[in-house]
């Protein structure tokens, strides 16, 4: 007991699987009287035995023990155990508690610190990414004076260090491909060529780097969160702080059970790198205002990010969709070996609609301007220029072409094309490339590079047209020809007589569909080749010039945005399938998924002052960067538990996570999920400082950078409400007791994301009743999501309490003290910082709102 503050406060028990009571055990409960909790006992008040079996035996399951105190003769008190059902409840109305005063009637809290079996039974989808869960159970007082019981469980999860492991992979895999596309470039002018030196040295320390943090996370085992005090550690800084997921199930009266989830993590921010110069907002957009600068002393080409992210998008998508063209192909020719023409027709179709995909993404002026610029870093380029057009004064050659046309926009100056046109000319365009080391003049034959590279007027512009044009009449060629052959075969006879059914045989022999598809398909499979070597020399020479403008800055800047949208990815995917499982039986749910995607709401408490600052700058990026993020759901191979681990694929523009189910689990979902639709995902940022530091911003700094992230967000939020809206019906989203219309609290939280209100915490407050109104993903943040992060949950979770499940107004308080004082938020500080203290000053709470004000005893100053 805590002093006299809640002098019937009882703690449960529970017994380990290792250590199981049977009815002959006893029990022994000894009280002390403690003036600080995280002291020794300082006075012992009495103790009590008792068999498991007289527990069992009493009356409605409860024991009224008399405390002995040390003498064994004196009372010091009385004792009451009850036998309490995990997820279960009585419904009488029982006051297991009194006091002298009714009006201290206090709310029972059963604490158990490994209650592995709690949700295991009931789902077995848990294990793999949820671990060491504790739960706390609460009977509460309904206003109608029944009594519900709250369950509060709170589990690490085993993506903290998964996916930034598995994303660290991706990135050393990423970076280690674009040093040999560079090295593939083929000759470059001396300029040039030692740029490309000094950009893959920088991307040679990146691949070292990434490849050492990937071993010191290997060697951590049986870990499953970051704790707050590391999270300036080097090598966890890819790991999220403090990861862990907590959910309220609420049992009452006359009422179906109901459960709340929320995910708790520290803002997504590069702690290590320091926020000394700001974050990521502030630095990316100091790096794009000085990149043209860059680009002149380096003489680059200055592209802009739209243009760099385009092109990485290229070389993304046709190194995705290379491989399946060829694959599909060959499946069509395998349904000409077995002359099935409704075989033939749908791989037809399949390899129709990639290589049109195919075609459209290589239809774009940042791949024609990029050759143009590639054949003039070419070592015989700058001598044919200085013949004709002298160099000016002081400057250097080969930067003339860039400064005239090209160092202004990479796509400024040059012609259109048409894609008709073009298909219309020469068919033998595939075969006038020659790789990295040759290129083609009209149409001429290959030439060696060094006498070949032709000056600007002389190259033929038209030509990249024909190259990808041609992919497409490859393509014609193809369906003419399965088309005919599937016109033949509809049209032969039916009755054939006996003298010519040899012949027939002959004539339709099934080898004879696969011999004349076969030269066909190879022409466009080669073509394909060739355009996609093109094309990959093309963009690899953007991100060259890119990269080369941009060191050593741009370099920094890419680790500080690995290591941000890591700790948010292992974030989300966290909240991602904790929601999936939640909703697996919810029909509604899985058609909004799959339908338009689930809103993903992170709340962060974080200050816009000081270090606090960089911080949410980091964090603005690092989810917004969650929109090139899709999930998809596989079959897992087998039911094991580590087959049940949700894999990461993809490259910085764009993520897929995999999240396997078992075969049983995975038959029973809607069809489009079970195919591999992408779900999306809609994230969204809400962002209100309630702490001391926040007053000094809003009384004497600028809050403009919280401002400017809600009204940003709240159109996001907007948007997607329109979106679902007009594709789902409003039967499959949940229903609450609380009948606002989601139309009118969007309207009440623009009133509030406008209005010029100090600490406006009811953004955060309506923000995320939208979001759970609309089946979303609910995330709370703070630095460490340790202390505010706590004060946050607590408080939300005792809003449901008051507005879905009628919490009398009596309890509320002493409820919200209650979660803050035992729940599992406090367990949490503990595992953070080994001290059941909130990281809180008297100074500080002064400055906080009401609300989010821990009881006294829960604070004081400690090491965070």
């Amino acid at each position: 007991m805590l002093a006299s503050k809640d002098p019937l406060f009882l703690t449960g028990v529970t017994f380990p699987s290792d250590y199981p009571a049977c009815p002959e055990t006893l029990v022994k409960l000894t009280v002390f009287d403690a003036k600080d909790k995280n002291q020794e006992p300082s006075c012992f008040l009495g103790s009590a035995t008792f068999a498991v079996s007289d527990l069992l035996r009493a009356k409605d399951e409860r024991l009224a023990l008399s405390l002995k105190s040390s003498d064994g003769v004196s009372t010091a008190g009385t004792v009451v155990v009850s036998r309490l059902k995990m997820g279960e409840m009585e419904e009488a109305d029982i006051d297991y508690i009194s006091t002298e005063k009714t009006s201290h009637k206090c709310p029972v809290v059963c604490d158990s610190a490994s209650h592995a079996s709690i949700t295991r039974e009931n789902n077995p989808l848990t294990g793999p990414v949820f671990k060491n869960p504790i739960c706390k159970v609460y009977r509460f007082q309904t206003a109608d004076s029944k009594w519900m019981l709250v369950r509060e469980q709170m589990e690490e999860c085993t993506l903290s260090f998964s996916v930034p492991k598995q994303l660290l992979s991706l990135y050393i895999q990423e970076d280690t491909s674009r040093v040999q596309d560079l090295r593939e470039l083929g000759e470059l002018s001396p300029h040039w060529d030692n740029l490309r030196k000094e950009v893959m040295t920088r991307y040679g320390g990146i691949i070292s780097s990434y490849q050492e943090t990937l071993t010191e996370l290997d060697k951590i085992t049986g870990h499953s969160f970051k704790p707050s005090c590391c999270k300036a550690q080097k090598s966890l800084e890819f790991v999220p702080i403090n990861l862990h997921t907590q959910r309220m199930r609420v049992t009452c009266p006359r009422k179906t059970d109901a459960s709340y989830d929320i995910v708790t993590a520290g803002a997504p921010a590069a702690h290590f790198q320091g926020f000394k110069c700001g974050g990521l907002h502030r630095l990316l957009s100091r790096y794009e205002a000085e990149k043209k600068s860059f680009s002149t002393a380096y003489q680059c080409i200055y592209y802009s990010p739209e243009h760099t992210a385009k092109a990485q998008e290229v070389l993304g998508t046709v190194d995705l969709l290379q491989p399946l063209i060829v694959s599909l192909a060959d499946q069509l020719l395998q349904a000409a070996q077995e002359h099935s023409s409704p075989g033939l027709q749908d791989a037809l179709k399949n390899l129709s609609d990639k290589t049109e995909q195919f075609v459209h993404t290589l239809k774009d002026e940042l791949v024609k301007s990029a050759l143009l610029a590639l054949h003039a870093a070419r070592p015989g380029y700058v001598s044919k220029s200085q013949k004709q057009t002298p160099s000016q004064g002081g400057q250097r050659p080969g930067h003339n072409h860039q400064s005239s046309g090209q160092n202004q926009s990479p796509a400024q100056g040059l012609p259109g094309h048409s894609p008709t046109t073009s298909i219309n000319e020469s068919g033998t365009v595939c075969n006038n490339v020659e790789g990295s080391q040759t290129t083609a003049r009209g149409e001429g034959g290959p030439l060696k590079h060094q006498d070949s590279i032709p000056h600007h007027k002389e190259y033929d512009e038209e030509e990249w047209d024909r190259v990808w044009a041609s992919v497409a009449k490859r393509l014609n060629c193809v369906i003419a020809m399965v088309d005919q052959l599937r016109e033949e075969d509809n049209s032969k006879p039916e009755p054939v007589p006996e003298q010519q059914l040899a012949d027939v045989i002959t004539s339709h022999n099934p080898g004879d569909w696969r011999e004349q598809l076969h030269p066909l398909v190879t022409k466009l499979k080669d073509c394909v080749t060739e355009v996609v070597e093109k094309a990959k020399r093309a963009m690899t020479f953007v991100l060259l010039q890119e990269a080369a403008c941009s060191l050593p800055q741009g370099f920094h800047l890419q680790q500080r945005r690995d290591v941000v949208f890591s700790q948010a990815l292992a974030t989300l995917a966290c909240g991602f399938v904790m929601r999936l499982y939640a909703g697996m039986q919810d029909k509604g749910f899985l058609r909004q998924l799959h339908q338009v995607g689930l809103v993903a709401q992170f709340e962060s408490l974080l200050s816009t002052y000081s270090e606090e600052i960089g911080m949410l700058e980091d964090m603005e990026v690092g989810i917004a960067d969650l929109q090139k993020v899709v999930f998809q759901i596989t079959e897992a191979q087998t039911d094991d538990l580590g087959d049940l681990e949700p894999l990461v694929r993809g490259r910085r523009d764009h993520f897929t996570v995999q999240v396997p189910l078992p075969r049983l689990v995975f038959q029973v979902l809607p069809e489009e999920i079970r195919e591999g639709k992408p779900l999306r995902v809609f994230p969204v940022l809400f962002n209100v400082g309630i702490n001391e530091q926040q007053t000094i911003a809003e009384r004497f700094g600028d809050i403009s950078l919280q401002e400017r992230i809600n009204q940003r967000n709240f159109e996001i939020l907007e948007a997607y409400f329109k979106l679902l809206s007009e594709k789902v019906p409003t039967e499959c989203l949940p229903c609450f007791q609380t009948q606002t219309d989601i139309k009118e609290l969007l309207e009440t939280l623009g009133q509030n994301v406008v209005t010029k209100k100090r600490k406006n915490v009811e953004i955060l407050w309506i923000a995320g009743t939208i979001c759970r109104r609309l089946n979303g993903i609910r995330f709370t943040s703070c630095k460490s999501a340790k202390d505010r992060t706590s004060m946050s949950v607590t408080l939300e979770q005792c809003a449901l309490l008051r507005d879905e499940h009628q919490l009398s107004k009596d309890f509320f308080i002493r409820a919200l003290d209650c979660m803050r004082r035992e729940g599992c938020r406090i367990e949490n500080v503990e595992k953070n910082i080994r001290c059941r203290k909130y990281a809180f000053n008297m100074l500080q709470l002064m400055a906080f709102p009401k609300c989010y004000r821990p009881p006294e005893g829960t604070y004081g100053k400690v090491d965070s």
